[in-house]
């Protein structure tokens, strides 16, 4: 029997502007999404009938049943290409749950690239990005997992400049922060749109353009959980951190440094003064912009 894995990265928010509201009372976003060399992992084979089983350091309290998005995925994928979403799922569960890295978001999308394979579906079909933008708003830019700009209320995503090698350090403290809630929290005016121009040959270059940028969440998070405003300072003055940001809704924040030496080193720190936080290591995935 064929066995198809899938790799789900976490994806990352280097930065993200609230523009608005639109007709349908939804945020309307500008951010930067690209993806890290860490993730969650799916395999998937032909069954009888649709299963979930999940495992790894944070899968406990998941569901893997119908309330779980990569269910939902596998059987709206399904339903929209006529078929029965017989398939065994094993969703290996390695990123910290509603931390703001895109876990819940990327998994479903990697459960469609998964069944594309298995089913011979062509990516491309359209039917395919319909679903994604039907379970949620981040599946969207996690089923193409290339950095780009992402939109609208997730639906756009255009091409961005390619980005350089880079290593970060991501921090969770161990505190799920909803997005709903986060966004519920926002206060004061909307963001205009900055258009991100530069082109960065290095880690120090983007440090530079991403400064000017913001996460537009930040306080809000902070005022639901306080400890991310700790992560935040912990990682700004950590030696060859080059910028400390949340990421997405939090309450993962991740910090930049320009090789791997100095983001283990900055690990290795934060991980013995704060043994109880998630801290990881990761780069940048190397993929290419389509267009840029």
């Amino acid at each position: 029997m064929t066995e198809i894995q899938e790799f789900a990265p976490a994806k990352l928010n280097l930065y993200l502007h609230v523009l608005g509201r639109d007709a349908r009372g939804y945020h309307l976003l500008d951010s930067l999404v690209a993806f890290a060399d860490i993730g969650d992992t799916l395999m998937v084979m032909p069954s009888e009938a649709l299963s979930l089983t999940i495992t790894g350091p944070f899968s406990s309290g998941l569901e893997s049943d119908s309330r779980n998005l990569v269910w939902k995925a596998a059987t709206a994928l399904a339903g929209a290409f006529g078929r029965l979403p017989n398939v065994a799922v094993t969703l290996i569960k390695t990123l910290p749950v509603a931390s703001g890295i895109g876990g819940g978001s990327s998994d479903a999308a990697a459960m469609l690239r998964a069944l594309c394979r298995l089913w011979r579906i062509d990516p491309d079909d359209p039917r395919v990005m319909q679903v994604a933008r039907s379970l949620g708003s981040d599946v969207p830019v996690c089923l193409a997992a290339k950095a780009c700009f992402m939109g609208g209320t997730g639906e756009i995503l255009t091409p961005c400049p390619p980005l350089p090698a880079a290593h970060l350090v991501l921090v969770n403290p161990g505190v799920a922060v909803p997005t709903k809630a986060v966004f519920a929290a926002r206060r004061g005016d909307f963001t205009a749109p900055k258009p991100f121009a530069a082109r960065p040959s290095d880690a120090d270059g983007l440090a530079a353009s991403l400064k000017p940028p913001a996460n537009d969440l930040t306080d809000a998070a902070i005022t639901l959980a306080p400890v991310i405003g700790t992560v935040l300072e912990r990682l700004e003055r950590t030696d060859g951190c080059l910028l400390a940001r949340m990421l997405g809704s939090g309450a993962t924040c991740f910090g930049l440094f320009a090789d791997a030496a100095t983001a283990q080193t900055a690990r290795l720190g934060i991980e013995q003064a704060y043994p109880a936080w998630w801290t990881t290591a990761c780069r940048l995935q190397d993929l290419p912009c389509e267009g840029a």
